[in-house]
């Protein structure tokens, strides 16, 4: 029989270690003095204790371990889930540390611009409910690209040409959306791309798209890195309430997410005050 400290060296686990996999019955002792409480283990056992620390050491739970030592024909499979679930996780961390590098690399700053009258196509998307708890933005982000994809397909193929970046806007443009938008169904956002086309090609658009005139007008906007979350999207709209405006004030209503390939760019219609202090 090892002591536990003789089995700790052989083995490379703390008596600490090995007393957390006793109670979590992964590595349970081979005898238990009754009286003192000092566990002993056989040189059998070291065997077992190296496959734990295999495991283990791949970042695999307790709970997956045990289970992969109690069913051994289960193993490769669970080994294969939890690569999978690493390759996952280092895939996001991957992801947060390039949009922490960029954010902290050039601080996202509020600008104000000019844009353009332009002929914009919209389409109504299907999104996640909004009586949901938790809003899920990764759903959003997927449903909305969708979207676009299937919009820039139809423009493509009707002869109209892309000709500025999609962007998204709360559902809220008629009281029938505005209504739809409180449900499951939705939709809940519409997306708007920028195109140029002729009567022909725009007469060819299918039916669930509608054209629009988007009017020309300033707005302070702010490009926040990486997938959207009501966190960054709390912050864009704090950074754009916070910027000094002369004599106006931002028109929530017309609030819009560009939908840059790196991050989302919010941005918000400007409208002036006269003399008076009245909204123009």
């Amino acid at each position: 029989m090892l002591s536990i400290s003789e089995f700790s060296e052989m083995c490379q686990l703390s008596p600490q270690t090995l007393r957390f996999y006793h109670s979590e019955g992964l590595l349970v002792p081979a005898d238990v003095n009754e009286q003192s409480g000092y566990r002993s283990y056989t040189f059998d056992q070291v065997e077992q204790a190296m496959l734990i620390a295999l495991l283990r050491g791949t970042g695999m739970s307790v709970k997956l371990v045990k289970r992969a030592l109690d069913e051994p024909d289960t193993a490769p499979a669970l080994l294969r889930q939890h690569v999978e679930e690493v390759r996952l996780q280092r895939q996001a961390q991957d992801e947060a540390i390039g949009d922490a590098r960029e954010f902290f690399t050039s601080w996202p700053e509020v600008r104000l611009r000019h844009v353009p009258e332009m002929t914009v196509v919209s389409k109504s998307v299907p999104g996640p409910s909004a009586g949901r708890s938790q809003y899920d933005w990764d759903e959003v982000d997927l449903t909305v690209v969708a979207a676009v994809q299937d919009v820039v397909r139809a423009v493509e193929s009707c002869g109209a040409v892309v000709s500025g970046t999609p962007w998204r806007v709360m559902a809220n443009e008629t009281p029938e959306q505005k209504k739809q938008s409180l449900t499951g169904e939705g939709p809940h956002w519409l997306v708007k791309i920028p195109v140029t086309a002729d009567k022909e090609a725009i007469a060819a658009l299918p039916g669930d798209l509608e054209v629009q005139v988007f009017e020309a007008r300033d707005e302070l906007s702010i490009f926040i890195p990486g997938k959207s979350s009501m966190a960054k999207y709390g912050t864009a709209i704090s950074r754009l309430f916070a910027h000094p405006l002369d004599a106006a004030y931002i028109d929530v209503s017309r609030m819009r997410q560009v939908l840059h390939d790196g991050g989302i760019e919010t941005t918000a219609a400007i409208r002036e005050l006269d003399e008076t202090g009245v909204i123009g």
